[in-house]
């Protein structure tokens, strides 16, 4: 029934949203209405960054602004989202770089298998500006830019049978993110691959209709995945991150003033969302366990072997990846030297 009524509740909003319905309902008692959306409960990370960014917002800027976060995919799923932050009729959204993909290709690096050493150099990553402002700023020409990161740890396979080794992987359909690299990804696995929406899993996989998916461990508890999954296997094939992405005409047409309190919040967002996390994380193994979840420890290189072709696939077909890749390979580098 829930289910019913969040799909009936997302239509009446993005249809509404869509056709500018409540377009001058954006000012509302002498306040411009912010609408940001993400797929996640409001009690993973993603949300209280973003009650972060509301309240920041709201204490420096109040007598203009209005924050409203809008989660659990209530104003639809991820691509839906990005699509209403196009054309302004949202102002933020959070989307994974996998869905990005189509907007532009530039984002296919993140989809790389086994593209970070560590995790220590996934976050030296994400926090060189130089290198990440570039990417964040590829999708002004759509209508968006990315604004700040989020944490969403690594990316592993979760099933209603054990993956001990790529060869479990046969025969099984696993849900991946809206992204031709993931697709392509899970084809040299060898499992058959199987875009939905982040909301749509946890009743696919009940019903038998796809045989697993891979995320992180809040999978298994905030979205419920455990109950109907039980086993996670540790193969560690991404590390993903969030991002949050702003209209472009609204960001823009902000003063300086302004613009610098939006672009603090985010980075606001970001340190709160950050500071969840590993805690969150913790939590949601041990209630996995509670809930019967098994956890498999196997041997990665075996999985690594099976997709690392794809790295080369990429930079050999997308030219823009080379010069971001090697700057990456850099940063693993200089963080394993400092260990």
């Amino acid at each position: 029934m829930f289910k019913i009524m969040k799909k009936t509740m997302a239509f009446i909003l993005t249809s509404t949203l869509a056709f500018g319905l409540i377009g001058c309902s954006s000012i509302t008692g002498g306040k411009r209405i912010i609408r940001i959306s993400h797929s996640q409960s409001q009690t993973h990370p993603d949300h209280l960054g973003l009650l972060a960014f509301e309240k920041y917002v709201e204490s420096r800027l109040g007598d203009k602004y209005d924050v409203q976060i809008f989660p659990n995919e209530l104003l639809g799923p991820s691509v839906k989202a990005i699509e209403l932050v196009q054309t302004g009729a949202i102002d933020y959204a959070i989307a994974s770089t996998g869905n990005l993909e189509s907007f532009d290709n530039i984002y296919q690096t993140f989809s790389m298998p086994y593209l970070f050493d560590s995790v220590d150099s996934y976050h030296a990553v994400m926090e060189d500006d130089k290198l990440m402002s570039g990417i964040y700023k590829s999708t002004e020409a759509a209508g968006f830019e990315a604004v700040t990161w989020f944490e969403a740890g690594t990316r592993n396979f979760y099933a209603t049978t054990p993956i001990n080794t790529p060869d479990d992987l046969k025969g099984k359909k696993i849900r991946v993110q809206q992204s031709p690299t993931n697709v392509r990804m899970m084809k040299l696995f060898g499992a058959a691959a199987a875009p939905m929406s982040f909301g749509e899993v946890y009743t696919a996989i009940q019903s038998g209709v796809i045989n697993g998916g891979e995320n992180n461990e809040l999978a298994l508890t905030n979205n419920k995945h455990g109950e109907v999954a039980k086993f996670y296997t540790y193969n560690e094939h991404q590390m993903v991150p969030d991002l949050l992405i702003g209209n472009v005409k609204f960001l823009n047409g902000l003063s300086p003033e302004d613009r610098l309190v939006f672009d603090q919040a985010a980075q606001e967002a970001t340190k709160v969302e950050r500071s969840q996390w590993d805690v969150q994380i913790a939590k949601a193994i041990t209630l996995s366990k509670e809930m019967g979840v098994k956890f498999i420890h196997p041997d990665v290189a075996s999985f690594k072997a099976k997709v690392l072709p794809l790295q080369k696939e990429l930079l050999t077909n997308n030219v823009k990846l080379q010069p971001i890749y090697d700057r990456i390979q850099e940063i693993n580098k200089q963080t394993k030297e400092k260990k």
